[in-house]
Parts: structure tokens; sequence; C-alpha cells
């Protein structure tokens, strides 16, 4: 039991390391001067982010299945598959956003609300479900299952929440770039 307790806690400065760089990297995108690769192959990346996230969505449906099903290994193969399609969305996210200005939102109305309001959600989830992933995971890797299925109750649908709503935001933004 002391070896769990040694690696959870190993685990835990892990990921309060990676939350805090990735909180400090998308911030610092925001902030620094773009380096300008317009009309080049980035400019397909905020489609591939859509890609990226819609098939997380899926994997992540299909890993609640499998863990309902008792299937585990499939369950075990089709997280670490969301985790790394995750990650992979990251970098592309911030490889885009380094080269590219952030696109305004050209809707007026109630559709301009509904547009904040779904952006606002997802950026403020985003932001936390990372490290809530990480746990998620370590607690897997460390078997603890109690503890691991306590927090997937929350992080599976704020993940799904974020990754679906990432397409969302894609799709209404999408003409205005």
């Amino acid at each position: 039991m002391e070896g769990t307790i040694d690696k959870a806690k190993n685990y835990n400065r892990l990921i309060y390391i990676v939350g805090t760089v990735l909180a400090i990297a998308v911030g610092v995108i925001y902030i620094t001067p773009k380096i300008d690769m317009s009309d080049t192959w980035m400019d397909y990346l905020p489609a591939v982010n859509a890609t990226i996230n819609g098939t997380v969505s899926l994997l992540l449906v299909l890993g609640l299945v499998f863990v309902k099903q008792g299937k585990i290994e499939a369950h075990k193969k089709t997280m670490m598959a969301s985790i790394l399609m995750s990650a992979l969305f990251l970098l592309s996210y911030v490889t885009y956003h380094i080269t590219h200005e952030s696109t305004v939102f050209g809707g007026e109305g109630t559709i301009r609300y509904i547009y904040l309001f779904i952006l606002l959600t997802h950026i403020l989830f985003a932001m936390i479900i990372a490290p809530l992933v990480l746990i998620t995971f370590t607690r897997a890797l460390s078997e603890r299952f109690d503890k691991h299925r306590k927090i997937a109750r929350i992080t599976w649908p704020l993940w799904f929440y974020v990754s679906i709503t990432g397409v969302i935001v894609y799709i209404m933004i999408s003409p205005y770039y």
C-alpha cells in the first residue's frame, strides 16, 4: 500500500507541473506576437483540431460503453487513445495559435450569445480538464480503482463536453476564418 501512496504523490507532482505548464503556455500564446504562417498548411489546423475533438468524443463514448460492459482491456485502450488524441490536439492547438491571430465570431443577435456561452463554458472546462484527466488516469495506473471510478464520474462528462463543444465552436466560427 505504501508504494501505491508514493506513486500517487509522484503522479500528483507531475500533474501539478503539467497543469501549470499548460496554463502558462496557453496564456502566453494569446499575448505574444504571432509568427505569420498564413497561407500555409497551418491554415487547416482548426479543421484538424475539430476532427481530433470529434474523434476524442467518439472514443470517450466507446470507453464508457466498454467499461459498462465490463470490457476493461478495451476500455483501457480506448481511454489511452483518448488521452493521446487530446495531447495531439493540444500540440496542434498551440501550433495554430502561435502562428495565427484569433478569429472573431461574426454572428449577431441571439446566435452570438449562444456562441459566447458555448465558447466561455468550453474554455472554463478546458482549463480544468487536463489535470482531471491526469488524476483519473494516474488513479487507474496506481490501481486505485475505487478512487478512479469516483473522479471518472466527474472527469468523463466534463471531458466529453470540452471535446464536443470544441467541434461546435469550430462549426460556428468556421465561416469567419
